[in-house]
């Protein structure tokens, strides 16, 4: 009888334990959605970049708000700058867009992936071309330059702007959050 109740009180441990990991599972996808998927997932295909680490940028950016805008002027769900917005545009080749139009889900992200993708290419390396997201091409290309940073991205902790350093490690953070739950 006492071997029953032994085997009795494992069993519910573990259907607790497997409760509480499904719990788990359920609120990190609440906190970690993957709003605008249909958007987000037809540029990332078009420009061939991880949709996980797309949705890691929104969540960064500004947590799926698309009327968004910051003090320095960004636009959105991916914060783009209006300039830069514009210079993407011109490379696409899509007609001109006021920056009000920036605050349109699909023209944000759309832009957005297309000038990670712009930055992915040019440093070969997804930490770099997350620190230029944040920071700018300028910023950089002078700390590569300066020693600062490495050119492969192994030293980003260096980054010397407290902001673009706690940006790119919480992006980093989400994506790895991302492909556990959603492992695409």
């Amino acid at each position: 009888m006492r071997k029953r109740k032994v085997i009795f009180i494992i069993l519910i441990i573990i259907v607790l334990l497997f409760a509480i990991y499904r719990l788990q599972d359920i609120v990190l996808r609440k906190l970690f959605p993957k709003e605008y998927s249909d958007v987000v997932y037809k540029y990332s295909e078009e420009y061939d970049v991880d949709p996980l680490l797309v949705f890691s940028i929104i969540k960064a950016e500004s947590n799926f708000k698309r009327s968004v805008s910051s003090t320095s002027g960004a636009i959105g769900l991916m914060q783009l700058m209006p300039e830069t917005a514009k210079e993407m545009i011109n490379e696409i080749g899509d007609d001109y867009i006021v920056d009000e139009q920036l605050y349109n889900p699909e023209q944000n992200i759309k832009i957005g992936i297309r000038y990670y993708k712009f930055l992915y290419k040019k440093y070969e390396n997804m930490e770099l071309a997350l620190t230029a997201y944040n920071a700018g091409i300028g910023n950089v290309d002078k700390w590569i330059k300066d020693g600062i940073i490495n050119k492969d991205g192994s030293n980003i902790e260096n980054i010397p702007y407290k902001e673009t350093n706690n940006y790119v490690r919480k992006i980093l953070r989400n994506y790895r959050i991302y492909k556990h739950l959603y492992k695409e």
